[in-house]
């Protein structure tokens, strides 16, 4: 990796109180965001909050500079944002992505402050939101801005309404316009440091298959004193099956799904991540090797949900009927359509009693690996170098960006870079979610410097048209 960044032909590099004399406008736009309740699922949430939001990051793109900006529907419960400025003749274009869709906030008694008003304590804000993704949002457009009219290459900028729910319409919206979206870098804003003042380069990206599995074994639920015993428990079935996919150190075990693999990237200390969890005193953490192969490099399976009677008015009977929501995480390597045969495969061959299974593909995504060499590569440390006073590391992240894969499918010359606000104090889709406002400067200052000097490496390296 080189060991600093040279300024771009004719001008200065973007300076760190640049990037501070635009944070209250960062501020106020966050604020804006947070306050908008953009949970794009229909089941759960109102769909106008969501509208809002893309309208509310439209009008934000232009005020940055961008002229051409536009809201589309591609068939996703949320629109997308897309935003271009052409990039000036002979200069590579670069497309930053990011989200303004947030997850549920879940139980409200768990927050410290309203869930969708961006609150400030500590050093850090606080809402829905203000890290995944909006955060990431605001990063961009700061960056944007501080730059101005000074864009040395061109730009395009994607901002999704749905990437919680899958993005299935954008991957097919992606696949569709490979003109339109063509761009020599691809910034992925939906990861983060190893820590608070601490780059990375987010090099792996889990992909994700989901299932809901049922069972069945009577037409309808019996009494538990006239019959239980012999009446299989449908219930207890699915339990069984549940604890199949885990050996008994906590490994995943699913016949057909590569069960391990190394990690060659930075480390992931027990003891941070312990405490990044809230680790219960005296619970163990699951699975064998070390933590940083097991979140980056290995197959995770977790039950999200298990649909059965409630203890609060629950009925002295033999459940007759119960279904679960299981997720399996993989790796860079293994595909995810066989992922999706094996996993169904498994739950199916485990059914004690020969009670009836069924199950039913609730989403897929294909996990990515992103080079680790190139010009955005190199630029993009060297820029996260400058702008943290350290050089990044390299690590994965478990979780999935549902269009990471399409843009790389479709646009196979560009280089993909993933990085981003969220860092692990951050608390993503848990209570009390929050972002450090010094990472939001940091990675606005790492992207502006990207821009400026991206153009210049890769006319060197000799860019092809």
């Amino acid at each position: 990796m080189a060991s600093s960044v040279a300024p771009p032909p004719g001008g200065h590099m973007v300076t760190a109180e640049q990037i501070a004399a635009w944070m209250p406008q960062a501020e106020r736009d966050l604020q804006a965001l947070v306050a908008l309740p953009s949970v794009a699922d229909p089941q759960l949430y109102d769909l106008g909050p969501c509208s809002e939001a893309s309208r509310f990051t439209a009008r934000a793109l232009r005020s940055a500079g961008l002229m051409d900006v536009r809201v589309v529907d591609v068939g996703d419960a949320a629109p997308t944002v897309v935003g271009r400025s052409p990039a000036p003749p002979g200069a590579p274009t670069v497309l930053l992505y990011a989200h303004y869709d947030v997850q549920p906030p879940g139980d409200l008694d768990e927050w410290r402050s309203p869930p969708f008003e961006l609150s400030a304590r500590g050093g850090r804000w606080y809402g829905r939101g203000a890290a995944d993704c909006k955060g990431n949002v605001v990063a961009h457009l700061t960056a944007l801005r501080t730059l101005g009219e000074r864009l040395p290459v061109g730009v395009t900028v994607l901002i999704e309404g749905a990437e919680e729910q899958s993005s299935h319409g954008l991957t097919r919206y992606v696949t569709q316009h490979p003109s339109e979206l063509h761009a020599d870098a691809v910034i992925i804003g939906d990861s983060g440091g190893a820590a608070e003042g601490i780059p990375a380069l987010t090099v792996a990206l889990r992909g994700v298959v989901n299932l809901v599995v049922s069972v069945t074994t009577m037409r309808a639920a019996v009494h538990s004193g006239m019959f239980g015993g012999p009446a299989p428990d449908a219930l207890a079935a699915l339990i069984r099956i549940l604890d199949s996919l885990y050996d008994a150190r906590g490994n995943t075990v699913i016949e057909g799904v590569p069960p391990s693999d190394a990690w060659h990237g930075a480390p992931y200390p027990d003891a941070a991540f312990r405490r990044e969890v809230g680790l219960a005193e005296g619970v163990q953490l699951m699975g064998t090797g070390s933590v940083a192969e097991r979140l980056w490099a290995r197959p995770a399976v977790t039950v999200l949900g298990i649909d059965c009677p409630r203890v609060v008015g629950s009925s002295m009977s033999v459940s007759a009927r119960a279904r679960a929501r299981v997720s399996l995480r993989i790796p860079p390597g293994v595909d995810t359509q066989s992922a999706a045969v094996a996993l169904t495969a498994h739950l199916q061959a485990r059914a004690p009693w020969h009670a009836q299974v069924s199950t039913q593909l609730a989403g897929a995504v294909a996990p990515v690996q992103t080079p680790l060499s190139g010009t955005a590569h190199v630029t993009a440390g060297d820029a996260l170098a400058l702008a943290y006073g350290r050089p990044p590391v390299l690590r994965g992240d478990g979780r999935s960006v549902p269009v990471c894969a399409a843009l790389a499918e479709t646009l196979p010359s560009s280089e993909m870079v993933v990085l981003g606000v969220e860092e692990p104090a951050c608390r993503v889709h848990a209570p009390n979610e929050s972002v450090a406002p010094a990472e939001i400067a940091r990675i606005a200052l790492s992207e502006a410097l990207f821009l400026q000097t991206y153009a210049q490496r890769e006319g060197n390296c000799g860019r092809t048209p």
